[in-house]
């Protein structure tokens, strides 16, 4: 009975796994396969030259998705700024400087953070935070890439604190216990050794928080402004690659140029995402070597 029940779950896991797999390729597929019209009318380099997304302009249509590039890059890099020193100071405190009770605090609302709807912190975002961005800094509007970046660096927070906490606590003692043996104060040995042992778990804590940055979508395209022109600082108007597939995707003519073009965005939205949780799984198993 025992031995079946073990056949069992290892078929279940197999076929999860499998499953996962297929998903992943049939995603990839209906990428590729809808991207491949637009790629082969306009040319791969189009997308990647200095123009403007013009699908519906007047004379010929550009595609160049450049913009939307930088205005992705910007948004995630602006909340990795503000997420990642934020994050791994809290994950360090709860870690190695709170009590139990104030673990079982303040861990129910890291998760509540992460349980909050994206519309929800986009809403707060248009009523609250852009109102202050725009007095602070004495501009006409504070729907910009700013706004984004600490909405967008909020909703990374929880993933990681997370991830950023285990690997702390997966530090050996054996470290903590030699450093404070030599004199050195819990502060030291928090950040002189427990801190660097711990991280390419903390590297991949933060970019499995990018990969949640980047894909983003309705916050992003509540509060960015969605301006196709190129920003010049955090303080323009941006619009991201995920945030242009929903805005047009509703209103395109199924099978036009313009609709295949859209899933070329996908496309490359996919293998930025896929490469960046690739390297913080890759890191994620380095963990171990570097903390043994």
């Amino acid at each position: 009975m025992h031995s079946r029940t073990e056949l069992i779950m290892k078929i279940l896991f197999w076929a999860s796994g499998i499953a996962i797999i297929l998903f992943l390729v049939g995603i990839l597929f209906t990428l590729l396969s809808n991207s491949i019209p637009a790629l082969g009318e306009i040319g791969i380099g189009s997308f990647f030259t200095s123009g403007l997304w013009r699908p519906g302009a007047y004379g010929e249509p550009t595609y160049s998705i450049n913009n939307f590039i930088l205005g992705t890059f910007m948004v995630t890099v602006g909340a990795l700024a503000f997420a990642v020193p934020m994050g791994v100071a809290a994950a360090a405190y709860l870690a190695e400087i709170a009590s139990p009770w104030e673990r079982e605090f303040f861990k129910p609302i890291v998760e509540v953070l992460a349980g909050i709807p994206s519309v929800v912190l986009g809403f707060i975002g248009l009523v609250v935070l852009a109102p202050l961005i725009a007095r602070f800094f004495n501009i006409p509007s504070g729907i910009n890439a700013l706004n984004g970046a600490i909405l967008v660096g909020i909703m990374a927070l929880p993933t990681i604190i997370t991830l950023a906490e285990d690997a702390i606590t997966a530090v050996p003692k054996e470290y903590r216990h030699a450093s404070l043996a030599l004199g050195g104060t819990q502060w030291q040995t928090i950040w002189k050794v427990t801190v660097p042992a711990a991280f390419s778990g903390i590297t991949a804590a933060a970019m499995l928080g990018m990969g949640r940055a980047i894909g983003e979508t309705m916050t992003v395209l509540m509060v960015t402004g969605n301006m196709i022109a190129r920003p010049e600082s955090f303080l323009d108007s941006v619009r991201t690659l995920s945030a242009n597939i929903a805005i047009e995707i509703g209103d395109v003519a199924f099978g036009s140029v313009h609709f295949h073009a859209l899933f070329v965005v996908g496309l490359v939205l996919f293998i930025i995402t896929f490469i960046v949780n690739l390297l913080a799984d890759i890191l994620i198993h380095r963990k171990p070597e570097v903390n043994k």
